[in-house]
């Protein structure tokens, strides 16, 4: 028992190393102890291929979890082996990947697009806009800073984006005095936060050695800051994290129902209406693909299946009668 907790720990070192999110922590340490509790608390050096498969197997046939789930628990206990472990794995080739449904995302129209951000309001009502007026991700959106957006040139850096990669996206024109109001209210209060002797932010990797005073400058601020401090899990200080992405995903539940909409839509669901609205109107598929952040346009071709062309440009012989 006693050496559980100090895996553990050697988990958490090896992915804050290697920069990875405090999400991304959590999960991958809630797996490693799923794994040794299902083997009766089997140190993982005396596992492998076949106690690998039967985890996931047990996850497939008796938990009922989907392909992504599924993989998401591979790819942690492949971490635990190869990064914390450091054991040649030559029994990886043998671990199958569950294999992903393909499916279409759900997609609003302009009209159901419009009919639901009119029931929100506040914050969630600018940060909804800004994931249908730039197709940025969820978290993407929720973790903006104040220096990333640039009101002269139209347009917002994502920073540390999926595959650690920073891109840029466009500032809708509607939206620059909706944020330039929200901005002052924030800033209002960072200068309260200031003059009480707080007022700091997290900073990410080593940019707090780097940038002694950065986490209490204006520029590093978060857009959507949270209504209240918190705890920082990690170094323990008490600050005014970003704002919780599950209120807008609940705002964003309940619009959705008020608007009337079947459609089982999520605040994701504003990024793939806008890539399919972008290419209905004819932009170039690889503008929408850097606009995305796609490494592979193969992607972002996934919402040419969604518009009415092509081979499901057919009339219909009902349509004919």
């Amino acid at each position: 028992m006693d050496e559980k907790p100090r895996l553990l720990d050697q988990v958490r070192e090896q992915i804050r190393l290697k920069h990875y999110s405090i999400r991304t922590e959590r999960v991958y340490c809630e797996w490693v102890k799923r794994f040794i509790r299902f083997h009766h608390y089997q140190h993982p050096e005396v596992m492998g291929a076949a106690e690998v498969e039967a985890f996931l197997s047990d996850l497939a046939v008796r938990k009922n979890v989907s392909a992504s789930t599924q993989n998401q628990a591979l790819a942690a206990l492949l971490f635990l082996y190869k990064q914390v472990l450091k054991l040649d794995l030559p029994w990886l080739g043998e671990v199958v990947r569950a294999k992903k449904p393909s499916r279409l995302p759900v997609v609003l129209s302009i009209g159901e697009v419009q009919q639901t951000l009119a029931h929100l309001e506040g914050d969630v009502w600018l940060a909804a806009n800004l994931l249908y007026g730039s197709g940025m991700r969820l978290m993407e959106v929720i973790r903006l800073r104040v220096k990333d957006i640039d009101f002269i040139r139209l347009e917002m850096v994502v920073r540390d984006g999926k595959g650690m990669k920073d891109r840029v996206t466009v500032l809708p024109r509607c939206l620059i005095e909706p944020l330039k109001q929200h901005l002052a209210v924030v800033k209002a209060r960072h200068v309260a936060e200031l003059n009480a002797g707080r007022g700091d932010v997290y900073l990410p990797f080593a940019l707090e050695r780097k940038y002694a005073k950065g986490p209490w400058e204006w520029a590093w601020q978060y857009v959507f800051p949270a209504s209240g401090l918190s705890v920082d899990p990690r170094s323990g200080k008490t600050r005014r994290h970003h704002m919780d992405e599950k209120r807008l995903q609940r705002a964003f539940k309940v619009a959705i129902k008020r608007a009337g909409i079947v459609k089982l839509a999520t605040p994701h669901t504003l990024r793939h209406s806008f890539a399919t609205h972008l290419l209905e109107s004819g932009q170039d598929i690889r503008t929408v693909q850097e606009l995305l952040g796609h490494a592979d346009v193969k992607t972002t071709q996934i919402y040419t299946h969604v518009l009415n062309r092509g081979g499901l440009a057919v009339l219909s012989p009902l349509d004919r009668a």
